[in-house]
């Protein structure tokens, strides 16, 4: 799929990744609250990369001109 036609997913909370990244990129999901003290706050809309195979868990993510024009993205299913 491309960039453009999983964006409606990743809007309802659905997880992609690449299929030509072979390192630990689990997967990309799309983030607009945070909660502290146990009160959700909405904030600007995020993404987040889960890359726990390196031990790192969650870093942010921007999508690169090569990630929003690949045709190589699949949904993460749990």
């Amino acid at each position: 799929m491309t960039f453009e036609e999983i964006l409606p997913g990743l809007k309802a909370k659905k997880k992609y990744v690449r299929t030509s990244w072979g390192g630990a990129e689990n997967y990309v999901q799309l983030f607009d609250t945070i909660e502290q003290n146990g009160v959700a706050l909405e904030v600007t809309p995020y993404f987040l990369i889960n890359v726990s195979g390196e031990g790192e868990g969650f870093s942010m993510w921007s999508p690169t001109p090569c990630d929003v024009l690949a045709t190589d993205w699949v949904e993460v299913h749990d």
